[in-house]
């Protein structure tokens, strides 16, 4: 059993999932459903797709070039089953994602290191592209702010006076 790649959108066909195209100079085409199918149908570039593989590659949204990439290229040698090669090719496999994750989060990261320095700059311009919209808004919580605290200093008064008061009947009840 072998899990195949989209010829779409570069996902997982799963055995017993997806459809495959065959045209007549018996080239093969994978889909792993019929969203991609249809794409393919209407003649869609996948590169100028959004949801794609090959649109985040070309966009730089994804690592297009890394040597683990050469580790999922397909093989078609047979090879005799042997034990310790399995155990050690499926901790090879491990160790090869646990590389790959860690460089596309160092990627990820390098792409949107300037991001959220842009995106206050972009705050701060339209802000004060519209601030005639905020001043209400702003003069109108100050308003409510000062309620607040107003009716919060009032119930503490309240309190205060209440225990007060319950102190001085208990002295009067002692002294009784």
């Amino acid at each position: 059993m072998r899990v195949e790649k989209c010829y779409f959108c570069s996902s997982p066909c799963y055995p017993g999932h997806g459809m495959v195209f065959v045209r007549n100079d018996s080239k093969q085409f994978r889909f792993c459903r019929s969203k991609c199918h249809r794409n393919f149908n209407k003649k869609r570039n996948p590169r100028k797709v959004a949801w794609t593989k090959a649109y985040r590659k070309t966009r730089g949204k994804e690592m297009a070039v890394d040597a683990t990439f050469e580790f999922e290229k397909r093989r078609n040698r047979p090879v005799k089953y042997d034990r310790d090669l399995m155990g050690k090719t499926i901790l090879a496999m491990q160790r090869v994602q646990e590389i790959k994750e860690k460089r596309e989060e160092r990627f990820f990261a390098n792409r949107m290191k300037d991001a959220k320095a842009e995106k206050k700059m972009q705050v701060r311009v339209e802000i004060e592209k519209s601030i005639e919209l905020l001043a209400p808004a702003v003069a109108k919580r100050e308003e409510v702010m000062r309620n607040v605290v107003d009716s919060a200093r009032a119930r503490i008064a309240a309190r205060k006076k209440g225990q007060k008061a319950l102190a001085s009947n208990v002295e009067e009840q002692m002294e009784e």
